[in-house]
């Protein structure tokens, strides 16, 4: 009777580790996903404001204040376009190095390491 017992018991520890282990997989599925949505809106922004810079570099090139400051303003915004999307475009890419699913296999290693014999 003490061993059915105790395979119950060690059967119930390992359905909870189990679970505990997939609702913090599904955390951080759900985490990911949003991610994933902001690294989006960050690179569609960035080809947006990319191209914002060329169109008003181009725009106020023509039309810009006098004719002795037309280059130095045309300049100026698509420089400050350009400085923008060059940053948001950096963040997209430093995000898109995060490793996913980080906590679920460091909490997997640690349970190999409590499982494994110790000699």
């Amino acid at each position: 009777m003490g061993l059915v017992r105790s395979a119950q018991a060690l059967l119930a520890t390992v359905l909870g580790l189990a679970r505990t282990r997939l609702e913090l997989l599904s955390v951080e599925m759900q985490e990911l996903l949003a991610r994933l949505v902001l690294l989006m809106i960050g690179a569609v922004a960035a080809i947006l404001l990319g191209a914002l810079a060329l169109g008003l570099g181009a725009v106020a090139l023509i039309i810009a204040v006098p004719p002795e400051h037309r280059v130095a303003v045309s300049a100026g915004l698509a420089l400050a376009f350009l400085a923008a999307a060059a940053f948001i475009g950096w963040r997209v890419w430093r995000e898109s190095k995060v490793l996913p699913f980080a906590a679920s296999l460091a909490e997997l290693g640690r349970d190999a390491e409590a499982v494994e014999p110790r000699e």
